[in-house]
């Protein structure tokens, strides 16, 4: 349930009516001012609350009732786009966030080295794989607290903040002494207790789309880790499996203006992971740009031959900064920069 307040209402009497509410309802309120109107959402059971009470209270303007079972996530909760800081990095400007960087973390000086090089191409934030879940419990599974320590450095020498995939709650700890930007990757977008204890820290989560789930999942997953409190999330598609066998997965651009829709949250694309493939990654990219993405994740590999994971859909150094390139002039044509 939504209360659209009337204009002009003060910032006390918003604070009046949330504390009436909680004390006479036992609902959450979501107070958000924005720069139209001013609304407050109700979290919890609203059944019992009977709309004219509601009616005639003297800040209503009126009230509107919420059928998604997503709150908190819900533009009709918050009808602005949501900012999120990273440092000096606004998420959700009109300035478009590329996050690149190497799948996993194989060294110090090839994350620094490749961290240097993303950054002066147009990066803004470094991704790097420390814990790799992987398909095959035979392949590179990431160098973990060590991969973590790596990228911190590379932080230090670039600036950029860092972004890596967390895999398990005892991580926790870890993360928050290194990782700017927690990443849930497609495989614990469903993980439930992990993202509870992720609502529970204050820090931006980058939660992946996962490859069989559809966009209300998405939604509701994000609503658990808003639900703790934590309210910087930002979604991503990665791409969802089909029946299409000529890539890795299938990029469902369409999740883009979808979700912005239904959703003040940011969104981003990952188009490495949903090609597969190094020569479609620029291409889905465009198109990402085109549909309305507020980032790109771009997987960037200083020798993607020799990588310990996904080196072919790992870009080099210089192709990535031909993408950065090809990428600006579609930016300026839909009202954004990078």
């Amino acid at each position: 349930m939504i209360l659209v307040l009337k204009q002009g209402v003060s910032r006390e009497q918003v604070d009046q009516l949330c504390s009436w509410l909680t004390a006479a309802y036992g609902v959450q309120t979501s107070p958000i001012i924005g720069s139209s109107m001013t609304i407050v959402g109700l979290v919890g059971d609203t059944s019992g609350i009977p709309i004219e009470k509601l009616e005639i209270q003297d800040a209503v303007e009126r009230v509107m009732k919420v059928q998604e079972p997503y709150k908190r996530a819900n533009r009709k909760f918050h009808p602005d786009d949501s900012q999120i800081r990273v440092g000096d990095v606004v998420i959700g400007s009109d300035r478009i966030c590329l996050i690149a960087g190497p799948c996993s973390v194989e060294s110090e000086e090839q994350v620094c080295r490749i961290a240097e090089q993303v950054r002066q191409s147009g990066a803004m934030m470094l991704r790097g794989g420390a814990f790799k879940p992987r398909s095959s419990p035979y392949t590179f599974q990431g160098l973990k607290a060590e991969g973590l320590l790596y990228m911190k450095r590379a932080r230090q020498a670039t600036g950029l903040p860092v972004v890596s995939e967390i895999t398990n709650p005892a991580q926790l700890e870890l993360f928050l002494e290194f990782v700017d930007v927690i990443q849930v990757g497609t495989r614990n977008m469903q993980n439930f207790e992990l993202l509870k204890e992720l609502g529970r820290i204050k820090r931006p989560i980058l939660l992946k789309r996962g490859f069989a789930n559809t966009l209300d999942e998405l939604l509701m997953s994000a609503e658990y880790i808003m639900s703790g409190g934590n309210t910087d999330v930002i979604l991503c598609e990665r791409g969802i499996r089909t029946f299409e066998t000529s890539t890795r997965n299938t990029l469902d651009i369409s999740a883009v203006p979808v979700l912005k829709s239904r959703t003040h949250l940011p969104v981003f694309v990952d188009p490495s992971h949903a090609a597969g493939i190094a020569s479609l990654v620029e291409p889905l990219a465009r198109a990402a740009v085109a549909v309305g993405a507020d980032g790109l994740i771009i997987e960037v590999h200083n020798d993607p031959v020799h990588a310990l994971s996904d080196g072919q859909q790992s870009l080099t150094p210089v192709a990535f900064d031909h993408l950065v390139a090809g990428l600006r002039p579609i930016a300026q044509a839909v009202g954004r920069s990078i």
